[in-house]
């Protein structure tokens, strides 16, 4: 089977600047990749090389094993992209833009209005279909945008930065949409800034720093290389012998009090090792009022292969 991405080598120069450094990456189709990294690192750049907005200064990218830079309507022809924040024409309606978009890709018309009616349900946008666009919040204008990277039925979407500027309902929403699509076996490469919807949504995580690939590797392996830790807030106060008795527990690296009835535990493994943790915790005699993560798993790996100053 094709890989649906692939970017070998791929470099990108600005004057002195090199905003990539000998990108190698490899996605296999139906996978949902989460993007990361400091602002300059490289995420837009690499976007749009793949979208076919910006000619690489050397290397090559692939789409379903067509290359962008010498066949870019080929290879383009199979992807659906929303690229930075979208600008819709305000005077149009989700129709009438989906419309324009269909007839640009050369769509049939009766297609287009099939697919229009079936996009707008999907993103469910059909109650306000024939609303003008200058109405919408920025979330409905993102799930219109992400409507017309439906239109043409595409086997991969591309998303920079999908929830930026949205408000907590909008983000929602938007990651609701993605997760949609994740289960519809697309193949998902989004940049985000956002470490947790990452971590919730993606299959698998790219950092990116300094135009230079850090790590890619699937949620589940990072997970079992972060830190791993939770914080246990407690009904009662928390004695120090049954501090030394969650020290004491064979998962457990450390432990540290932050409040009388509160404790930050450093486990290691994931999510079934923190499950465990908390059985054993009862079994102490520690009532247990709240338990969670102190810090997600991709935040420490991030934090640990990105410089300080760069994030």
């Amino acid at each position: 089977m094709t890989d649906a991405i692939v970017t070998e080598n791929l470099r990108k120069q600005f004057g002195q600047f090199e905003a990539l450094k000998d990108l190698n990456l490899t996605i296999e189709p139906g996978v949902c990749v989460g993007y990361l990294g400091p602002n300059g690192a490289g995420k837009t750049t690499t976007i749009k090389i793949l979208t076919s907005l910006l000619r690489p200064t050397g290397g090559k990218a692939f789409l379903n094993g067509i290359d962008v830079v010498r066949n870019p309507k080929e290879a383009l022809a199979s992807v659906g992209a929303v690229v930075e924040t979208p600008q819709l024409y305000p005077q149009l309606t989700p129709l009438e833009i989906l419309s324009y978009f269909g007839q640009l890709r050369g769509l049939d018309s009766d297609v287009i209005r099939e697919r229009s009616v079936t996009v707008l349900d999907e993103v469910k946008m059909s109650d306000s279909a024939h609303k003008r666009t200058g109405e919408f919040s920025t979330g409905m204008k993102q799930r219109v945008a992400i409507a017309q990277a439906l239109l043409h039925d595409p086997s991969i979407l591309i998303f920079d930065e999908p929830t930026i500027g949205l408000d907590p309902r909008g983000m929602i929403e938007v990651r609701e949409l993605i997760m949609q699509l994740k289960e519809r076996d697309f193949t998902i490469f989004m940049s985000s800034h956002l470490l947790n919807e990452v971590q919730e949504v993606c299959d698998k995580v790219a950092i990116v720093d300094k135009g230079t690939l850090l790590v890619y590797d699937t949620v589940a392996n990072l997970s079992s290389v972060g830190e791993g830790g939770v914080s246990l807030t407690a009904v009662e106060p928390i004695t120090s012998e049954q501090c030394n008795s969650v020290q004491a527990l064979p998962s457990v690296r450390s432990v540290k009090r932050v409040a009388t009835s509160e404790i930050l535990i450093n486990v290691e493994g994931g999510l079934a090792e923190q499950s465990d943790l908390l059985d054993e915790v009862k079994r102490i005699g520690i009532r247990v009022a709240f338990y969670r993560p102190a810090r997600s798993a991709i935040e420490d790996v991030y934090l640990r292969l990105v410089p300080e100053e760069e994030s």
